[in-house]
């Protein structure tokens, strides 16, 4: 049976525009990936991936002209707004390569040999090793900074691992120019050009997931598919880390004070935001709560001002438009759902913007207007008209963990008066990153930047310790809601004296199996690290693509002082976007007398 076609087309139009390749075999997906894993040696010399980064940015810009034009052909995307991304992405390659050069990624840490101590400690030294061939999922609306070479390839290049990307079907021309130059770039620094390779189609990408040389994977698109590939991950003989952006709904709470003080410009800025890129961002606010009453009713009428004046659009592919077809016509089937700007098709290859609206009070509780609480990709929001703070944070208990949470406050309440700390509160937990009086959509490439959505999960019933006495050494905190135990395995009771910003679900008997709570800057931390001085897993710095660079690796690897108790290793993949160098990394345990 010979191999499907993989065509090249035109969003604006539907026209096939060329055929780019052929999508690839489990054969061939396997011939690629082992030749990746044949250029581990190359990347080990830290100067020269620090000269090839460098050296793809440079090659890159210089192609930019036929780049740009080529994604503007695929994407429809504009060639202004494809021009910034591939300038972003430069930017990130040139970023990540100071990282290298800098070193503080590979978190070398050296214990010096103690006699004294029982029992003695040996000279240990502990450092970062890339973890192995890292396959790549591109996303379908940036072509250049989540695809063939953006943050998850250049990432995982900067740790030293080779890279297999399965390319968008949205893009592919574009895909097979960017992986040609990137490995021009490789072969002037004496690296072979399968340190990067790259396969089509849908069923090479479920056996890339699936091919034993393949140690981590990173993902950005849909729920559906991150979660078919998750599964994928966790299923194999041995798990790996599967680090995923999924889709988000990304809430925009509005107080009513602030509504009533300026009401047209947040109705101006959300229409901007909700269509930027025709809707297509991965933080587009989604769902935004607007207080009933007359100042609610000035916002939802500055909204509908801007949204109509908003022109029709081209999504990335008709397969997109089919969905976004359907899904707001769905919605707005629902009872007590009305459309003052109605979303829809705009002619015969695009769409028009348009938002809902529905009394909040209809998504407090499971049934059909759950619809209304799922992202749906392209220029649409729900509006959900609240009539009282507890409607409110109702509907926002009921969602799961999002890459952006925002909220416009008064003047005064920003000041520090009435309800904007506590509204700042309930946000925090529900998502990476929280803007006040700001718009979600753009993400700042910076070390303290970040786009992890948290996993929310119902709380556990309490442990059957979790009444016992506490243990010498240990403060409660009785305060705390809910108590959090101590990350001594030592300690049999809720405290967090030890534990600086640990969070874990612990007894003795189960070796103390942890779970993370998301850190400033870093995200969600994998299920079986901690952040515990007195264990020697930690969360590292970030780095530029704005999310944490988080330890892939359990300890200990060696000799461990008594008092940290034994770790257990991984057993479970975990899901966070892209990070920096250190997440492709694993920690290494050494008697060495250099790190390396």
């Amino acid at each position: 049976m010979a191999a499907a076609p993989v065509w090249s087309v035109d969003p604006r139009t539907g026209k096939q525009r060329e055929q780019v390749a052929v999508e690839a075999t489990a054969q061939e997906v396997d011939s690629v990936v082992r030749a990746a894993h044949g250029t581990r040696a190359a990347l080990a010399d830290r100067a020269v991936r620090t000269a090839f980064l460098r050296t793809a940015a440079d090659r890159l810009e210089a192609a930019r002209d036929q780049l740009v034009e080529v994604a503007d052909a695929e994407t429809a995307l504009g060639p202004v707004r494809l021009t910034g991304e591939l300038a972003r992405t430069c930017y990130q390659l040139r970023a990540f390569a100071g990282i290298v050069e800098e070193g503080a990624f590979l978190d070398v840490v050296i214990n010096h040999p103690d006699d004294t101590a029982t029992p003695p400690v040996p000279d240990l030294r502990r450092y970062k090793v890339p973890l192995g061939v890292v396959a790549v999922y591109s996303a379908s609306n940036f072509p250049f900074a989540f695809s063939v070479a953006g943050g998850d390839t250049a990432s995982a290049l900067a740790a030293g691992n080779p890279v297999v990307v399965k390319s968008h079907p949205d893009h592919p021309g574009l895909s097979e120019l960017v992986a040609k130059v990137v490995r021009r770039a490789a072969a002037e620094h004496g690296i072979p050009g399968d340190v990067l390779g790259l396969v089509h189609g849908f069923e090479a990408g479920v056996e890339l997931i699936k091919h034993p040389l393949i140690a981590a994977a990173g993902f950005t698109g849909s729920v559906r598919g991150g979660r078919a590939l998750f599964d994928a991950a966790a299923a194999r003989p041995v798990p790996i880390p599967f680090h995923g952006e999924l889709g988000s709904l990304n809430p925009v709470v509005v107080t009513e004070a602030a509504a009533a003080e300026r009401a047209e410009a947040i109705g101006t800025g959300l229409a901007g935001s909700m269509t930027l890129g025709v809707g297509q961002f991965c933080v587009k606010p989604g769902l935004v709560l607007v207080p009933s009453g007359a100042a609610g009713d000035g916002l939802v009428k500055s909204l509908t001002d801007a949204v109509s004046d908003t022109d029709a659009g081209v999504l990335l592919d008709h397969r997109m438009r089919d969905n976004f077809l359907t899904g707001v016509t769905e919605r707005a089937q629902l009872p007590e759902v009305e459309t003052p700007v109605t979303p829809g098709a705009g002619g015969e290859h695009t769409v028009s913007a348009g938002f809902l609206t529905v009394p909040a009070g209809k998504l407090t509780e499971e049934g059909s207007y759950d619809l209304l609480l799922e992202e749906c990709f392209g220029p649409v929001t729900v509006v959900a008209r609240y009539d009282d703070d507890d409607q409110a944070r109702s509907v926002l208990s009921r969602l799961p963990g999002n890459l952006t949470a925002t909220v416009h406050l008064s003047t005064q309440e920003a000041a520090g008066e009435g309800r904007g700390a506590e509204i700042l509160a309930e946000l925090t937990p529900l998502a990476g990153r929280v803007l006040v009086n700001g718009w979600p959509t753009g993400v700042a490439v910076a070390p303290r930047s970040t786009t992890a959505a948290p996993t929310r999960r119902p709380p556990p019933p309490p442990p059957p310790w979790a009444a016992r006495p506490s243990s010498a050494g240990c403060a409660r905190s009785p305060t705390r809601t809910p108590p959090r135990p101590c990350c001594r395995p030592s300690c049999a009771t809720t405290t967090r004296s030890a534990c600086r910003g640990a969070s874990t679900t612990t007894s003795n008997a189960d070796r103390r199996r942890v779970t993370a709570r998301p850190t400033e800057g870093s995200g969600r931390l994998p299920a079986w690290t901690s952040n515990c001085p007195n264990c020697p897993s930690r969360c590292a710095p970030t780095g530029p693509t704005g999310t944490g660079a988080t330890r892939t690796g359990s300890s200990p690897h060696g000799p461990v002082p008594a008092r940290t108790g034994s770790c257990r290793p991984p057993r479970r993949p975990w899901i966070r976007p892209a990070t920096p160098p250190g997440c492709w990394g694993r920690p290494r345990a050494t008697s060495s007398s250099s790190p390396g």
